[in-house]
This record gives structure tokens, C-alpha cells and sequence, in this order.
């Protein structure tokens, strides 16, 4: 916490929910780092790991330092953690501080045509609402006007960039271990290659959310006899993850519903040719056959046929590595920074 009283400095509540990716840190807390700097003064909410316990220091934080910032970021997002957001929308509001929620999650517009009345209710009390997708951004438009679009940004130069001329059989997964993540697809995928390439392997990034996926997925590996083949990295810190991904030659990403995947810009920053679901977020971000390969979700022949073709055709393998690591270059810090900052401005105003 910095001290937030100088008149000079912006004051910024930043709270956030704990993000789907392998790594520790969210946007919003990089966010905070790169502010300090330009001397905004900011409130971080919360580290909590427990989804409750999160949520209620949220709450508390937002309520008792009310004075003591100006205006408040917050994530947003869909099933039993939109509860949390409504409420907190509700506090901000009742305080007369200023918000501005950030949508997150490929599931939030399913959510809201089953809740249309809270969620129009919930964007109706920000000041403002960005989205971090052109996906996100239509798909909720109808519920709030003037939603902002400010992409999911990285810090390229902390990806070091390896070409994939020649794709070996080694393949990366970066998701939490959660059902709608679907990694036993991965598990599928790697039982299936082994039988063509002796030498196929797998690495396995995540933290472990707690509805058995993890469990599942070791069992079916188990089973396919290819366990031994896995490496279960779990979850590690986010300045680590461009070392493990640099240890694997081709990304996977096996998820029911996305948005705008952070993990898969990781990958295509560091030069894996990307095999992703087409799902939610998915076609607005990537192209299929330029920078990533497209399949059909839970489509295990599919996404192993994309992943032989990558191993198969190196001309392939050499455009999908350029030209995502081109696309990556557009989500820099440097891009998203100056919206931030007019966003932030425009809300203490």
C-alpha cells in the first residue's frame, strides 16, 4: 500500500479475482506496478487465494478505506463469483466511489442472457466497463453502452522468442486444472500421438482448483499408459512461466469456454505454434492457418490432426511460430498502458 494522500497522485483500489492461468499474477497487478511508477498511488485487493475469503477482503477493503482512493478497478466475472462483483458494485456505489469493472471469462455472455436483469444492473452502476476482447465487447454490448475495449496485455520482452523451424513432438498445456479447461483432452491427445512418435511428451502447467480434474486427468494418463510421458509442473510463478514454455515445441489449448487466453499469448510470444479450441474468444483473436491452428472443441482427432500437421510440415510449423509471435507483439504493455492511464484519469475526474 502507498500512501494515497498527496493531491498531486491519483488513487486507485484495484481488487481482483484469482485469473484461470498458470501463473500467480493478474492484470490488474502488473497494472499496479507499471501506475506507482507514473505516480499513481494504489490499494492491491486482493492475494487471497480462497475464492470467499477473497471476496469478503474485498468488500471490507472497499467499504473502510473508502477515503482513501478515488477509483476502483474490478474484475468481473460469471457463475458464483459475478455474486461477489454484484456486491461489490453495490458497495462502491452506496459509498459514491467511482468503479470501472473489467469483464473476464468466456462464459460471461452465456451468464448474462440467464441474468439479464442483474447483469444490465451491475454495468449500469460503473463508471466505466472495458472489455479485454473484441469478443467480450460484442457479446455485452447490449447490456451496458460504450464499453472499452483494452486488450490483455503483456510484457513481450520477457518472452524470449525461439523460432520453431522443426516442431518436435513436445507438447505445453497452461490452464488451471478445472473442468472447463478440459485437460484430459491434452492427455488424449499425447496417448494418441505416442503411437506415431516415440519420443512424444507432455508438460503440464497448473494450479489444482479443486473439482478432481487433476485427479482425472493423472488417472486417464494412467490408463493410456502414458503417465510417465507428463511432466505435472503445477502451478509456478508468472516470471517463470516463458522458461517452461520454452521447454515444449508446440502449445495445446483444450479449453470448453475462453476469451482472450493469456497462456496462448505466452506461448505465441515465446514461438510454440499454437492448436487451440475454436471457442468463445477464440476466433476473434486468432486465425486459423496463420497464426494458430483451429479446431472443434472436445475434438480429440481434430486437435491431434493439427498437431501432426505442425510435425509434419515445417513450412507450417515456421509460419505459425512467426506469425504469433507477430500477433503477441500487439498485446505489449506498451499498447494497453496509455488506455489504462486515460481510463483511470477519467474516472477520478
Amino acid at each position: 500500500m502507498v500512501n494515497s494522500s498527496a493531491s498531486s497522485l491519483h488513487s486507485v483500489l484495484a481488487g481482483n479475482f484469482l485469473s484461470g492461468c498458470g501463473g500467480s499474477r493478474s492484470v490488474l497487478e502488473d497494472l499496479e506496478d507499471r501506475l506507482r511508477t507514473i505516480g499513481f498511488s494504489c490499494i492491491g485487493v486482493s492475494k487471497r487465494r480462497n475464492g470467499i475469503l477473497r471476496s469478503l477482503d474485498l468488500l471490507a477493503t472497499a467499504l473502510i478505506k473508502r477515503r482513501r482512493y478515488r477509483v476502483a478497478v474490478v474484475d468481473l466475472y460469471s457463475g458464483r463469483a459475478f455474486l461477489w462483483g454484484e456486491m461489490l458494485s453495490i458497495v462502491l456505489r452506496a459509498s459514491g466511489r467511482p468503479f470501472i469493472l473489467v469483464l473476464r471469462g468466456g462464459g460471461l455472455p452465456q451468464f448474462a442472457q440467464k441474468n439479464t436483469h442483474r447483469m444490465r444492473a451491475c454495468l449500469r452502476r460503473a463508471k466505466f466497463v472495458c472489455a479485454p476482447s473484441s469478443y467480450l465487447l460484442d457479446q455485452m454490448r447490449e447490456y451496458r453502452a460504450g464499453i472499452v475495449l483494452v486488450p490483455n496485455p503483456l510484457e513481450i520482452s520477457h518472452y524470449a522468442f525461439r523460432l520453431r523451424r522443426t516442431a518436435a513432438p513436445h507438447l505445453v498445456w497452461l490452464r488451471a486444472f478445472e473442468e472447463l479447461y478440459n485437460p484430459e483432452l491434452a492427455v488424449e491427445v499425447l496417448a494418441t500421438l505416442a503411437t506415431e512418435f516415440p519420443d512424444a511428451r507432455l508438460t503440464m502447467i497448473g494450479g489444482d482448483r479443486g473439482d478432481r480434474s487433476r485427479q482425472r486427468t493423472e488417472a486417464l494418463a494412467l490408463r493410456l499408459g502414458v503417465f510417465d510421458r507428463i511432466d505435472f509442473a503445477g502451478g509456478v510463478m508468472k516470471a517463470d512461466v516463458p522458461a517452461w514454455l520454452n521447454r515444449g515445441d508446440i502449445f495445446i489449448n483444450t479449453t470448453r469456454v475462453d476469451n482472450t487466453p493469456v497462456s496462448v499469448l505466452e506461448a505465441m510470444a515465446c514461438g510454440l505454434p499454437v492448436v487451440t479450441t475454436a471457442v468463445g474468444g477464440i476466433p476473434y483473436l486468432l486465425s486459423d492457418g496463420d497464426d494458430a491452428l483451429l479446431v472443434r472443441s472436445e475434438d480429440r482427432d481434430a486437435m491431434t490432426g493439427a498437431v501432426r500437421r505442425i510435425l509434419r510440415q515445417p513450412e507450417l510449423s515456421t509460419r505459425l511460430s512467426q506469425q504469433g509471435r507477430a500477433k503477441a507483439e500487439r498485446f505489449d504493455w506498451s499498447h494497453a498502458f496509455p488506455s489504462w492511464v486515460e481510463l483511470l484519469t477519467k474516472g477520478c475526474e
